[in-house]
């Protein structure tokens, strides 16, 4: 399984913007769907967004449309959502994923590997 390190959370004001980092430790994230989720305290992990293989094909959870991006880089074998216009309900752990299962990776049950998270706090 490859290993999925994350970074770039931080504390930022409502409407201010982040950007994660997702870095894959194998090339075979070249042939991987990347997906994000997030976790807030005391609740489930929640579907965010994900990307092909191949790149080309994206969706998110209508609760962020319009406001992030997820992307890929091959070279850097590094999966990115940038975050804008955050709201304080977009506030908890958001974790980078990896899977074969192509579209189904937005189910956390279909999820091969997880990174450890990185917190994002949003302030009113």
């Amino acid at each position: 399984q490859v290993q999925l390190l994350e970074s770039g959370g931080g504390l930022v004001q409502a409407g201010g913007s982040l950007r994660l980092s997702c870095v894959a430790s194998a090339r075979s994230f070249m042939f991987l769907g990347m997906a994000w989720f997030r976790q807030a305290p005391g609740k489930d992990r929640e579907f965010v967004a994900k990307i092909s293989w191949t790149g080309d094909t994206t969706q998110y959870a209508d609760s962020v449309k319009g406001r992030f991006t997820i992307s890929r880089a091959y070279a850097d074998l590094t999966t990115y959502l940038q975050m804008n216009d955050l709201k304080p309900d977009d506030t908890g752990v958001y974790l980078c994923a990896s899977g074969v299962a192509w579209p189904n990776i937005d189910k956390p049950s279909n999820v091969d590997s997880w990174g450890q998270g990185t917190q994002v706090t949003v302030s009113s």
